[in-house]
């Protein structure tokens, strides 16, 4: 039976209907001239340093404890350092303009109560959270690749190396080139029987190559495969 006129409506959607209009209209963002509503406009950040590591018992308990605060819709991102007793969670705070879970300072301190963690207010600091410029773009809208330098070498020592070592990986490649295309031309030496019924010469491989002719825009409807190719 279709029950879809009968579902219960969002909770924004009855709060739309009940004020007339979209209080959250300034949570979109535009790409590519199409809108895109986003759920929060401004998070919270809390952190809390002094937290007690017998209390946090030790690392499996307290990856229990960061699973079950990442288990409540309220809490977007949590993390639990036990070696220095601190506890990094982005919540939606309580008085936030938006249709989402929420959840307030002491709730969560009550949280960790529960857990046999007690929080000292006074370790608390708390700061404002752009959703869309914090955690939606860095996310999903990139600014550009993060490049890190390989293992043992400083950002500074790789920007010197990169472009040698750039140019040293492309020879390798050029010489990769070369002995495939030596090695594409001996095989059809060797199966002339193979090049005549592709129309393939020896010449013609050390321009593109033999895969380039039968898989490319001039490949025969007939299938052909061999192995190295």
């Amino acid at each position: 039976m279709d029950r879809r006129d009968i579902r219960e409506e969002s909770g924004f959607a009855k709060d739309l209907k009940n004020t007339g209009k979209d209080e959250y209209i300034d949570y979109t963002i535009t790409e590519n001239g199409k809108s895109y509503r986003i759920p929060y406009k401004m998070v919270r950040e809390m952190v809390i340093t002094g937290v007690d590591k017998q209390e946090l018992k030790d690392i499996p308990h307290s990856a229990r404890i960061q699973y079950r605060l990442l288990l409540l819709d309220s809490v977007l991102k949590a993390k639990i350092e036990f070696i220095r007793g601190k506890v990094t969670i982005t919540y939606n705070p309580t008085g936030a303009a938006n249709s989402k879970d929420k959840i307030s300072k002491e709730e969560i301190i009550m949280f960790f109560a529960e857990q046999g963690v007690h929080i000292d207010p006074k370790n608390i600091a708390e700061r404002e959270v752009d959703y869309i410029d914090e955690i939606y773009k860095p996310q999903f809208d990139p600014a550009q690749i993060r490049e890190h330098a390989p293992y043992g070498y400083t950002r500074e020592e790789w920007k010197k190396m990169k472009p040698h070592y750039t140019e040293k990986m492309l020879e390798g490649e050029r010489k990769k080139q070369e002995k495939f295309h030596e090695w594409q031309q001996s095989y059809i030496k060797r199966y002339p029987d193979i090049a005549k019924e592709y129309g393939i010469s020896v010449e013609e491989t050390k321009k593109k190559g033999i895969f380039a002719k039968i898989a490319g825009k001039d490949k025969k409807e007939k299938g052909f495969w061999f192995h190295g190719v």
